[in-house]
């Protein structure tokens, strides 16, 4: 019988799984909720992360990723291979030949230990590619010409910046400043200015709402957000404006915008001029705040677009790599 070919984005915040001849089949956080009374996994993904916030005190809920790299090994192995037999069949029979992403900096120990998470949930055989190359193909980018072209990944435990050319990375920087980043400000935000705790989900809530970067002219926004007052511990529910969480986004944004500019400057020059007038490329869930695209254009005076799918141009990039170089299986990094 013949091994499926599977491509795997492994995020901080959510798994994608590419099926080779069937597309994109899992899209799932990657969260697991276990019962602390018995150790055992009693949901994982959407089912898992509607609990948070709202499970018994026994259900922990548990994000076994953290700033791009697996920070619980049996709780990332038991995750991936929930996704693989609900992607492949419960029996995972046919076990898959797996092309999964990792940073650009991530070091030798840290790929053992993906491959060994991978191969315990079930592969046949792992192979790796440089993430930033494979959202690039993703994202319908030539790379392997001798032409700058520039990638940033607005992650939700990370942000990476990097410039390719020829099939390779010519220049790379990173933050530990993501989407989780921002809702953390949130929560701290709200809780210094209202005297309310809320949760991630709702603070996640607030991002994606009002989380401007750029204030235009027009009126702010605002929303109704519900919590915990801190004196009382009784549900309270205030309003929050746009302006005052563009405000406290502004330290994580301005994270961003320096480590961009910085892999930008590491960028020989005849491959700079190339991206100052092909543009960046913005992908990740964060590609999607309101004017990120606008505030780096006016900070880098280079034009900044976002990809037409930044949330899943990873895990298609692995569809278009395994469709254009075929089995591969004998390049192990």
């Amino acid at each position: 019988m013949f091994s499926k070919d599977i491509g795997i984005d492994l995020g901080t915040a959510n798994v994608l799984i590419y099926v080779k001849d069937n597309g994109l089949i899992i899209n799932e956080p990657a969260v697991i909720a276990i019962d602390k009374r018995t150790d055992e996994p009693v949901a994982f993904g959407e089912e898992a992360y509607q609990m948070m916030g709202r499970a018994p005190e026994h259900i922990q809920i548990v994000h076994p990723m953290k700033s791009g790299n697996i920070a619980e090994f049996e709780m990332t192995r038991v995750l991936i291979r929930h996704f693989l037999e609900k992607a492949l069949g419960k029996s995972l029979r046919i076990k898959p030949h797996i092309t999964v992403c990792c940073k650009a900096d991530t070091t030798r120990v840290e790929k053992n230990v993906i491959r060994q998470v991978l191969m315990g949930a079930g592969a046949k055989q792992v192979v790796m590619e440089e993430e930033s190359k494979v959202a690039a193909i993703g994202a319908g980018i030539d790379i392997s010409k001798p032409s700058g072209n520039m990638i940033v990944d607005l992650g939700a435990g990370t942000t990476d910046a990097s410039v390719l050319s020829m099939g390779e990375i010519v220049s790379f920087k990173k933050t530990n400043i993501g989407g989780l980043h921002f809702d953390q400000c949130i929560i701290q935000h709200i809780r210094k200015k209202h005297n309310v705790y809320i949760g991630e989900k709702t603070a996640e809530q607030v991002k994606k709402g009002i989380g401007l970067v750029l204030m235009s002219g027009e009126k702010p926004n605002a929303m109704n957000v519900h919590g915990s007052d801190l004196a009382t511990g009784i549900p309270k529910t205030i309003e929050v404006t746009a302006e005052e969480i563009h405000q406290a986004l502004q330290l994580p944004i301005g994270k961003i915008v320096e480590t961009t500019r910085d892999a930008l400057e590491g960028t020989p020059p005849e491959l700079a001029a190339d991206i100052a007038q092909r543009g960046i490329i913005l992908i990740g869930g964060g590609a999607w705040l309101p004017g990120i695209d606008t505030l780096l254009t006016e900070h880098l005076n280079v034009p900044v677009f976002i990809a037409e799918n930044p949330l899943t141009c990873i895990a298609e990039g692995t569809g278009s790599l395994m469709d254009s170089i075929g089995k591969t299986w004998t390049r192990i990094i």
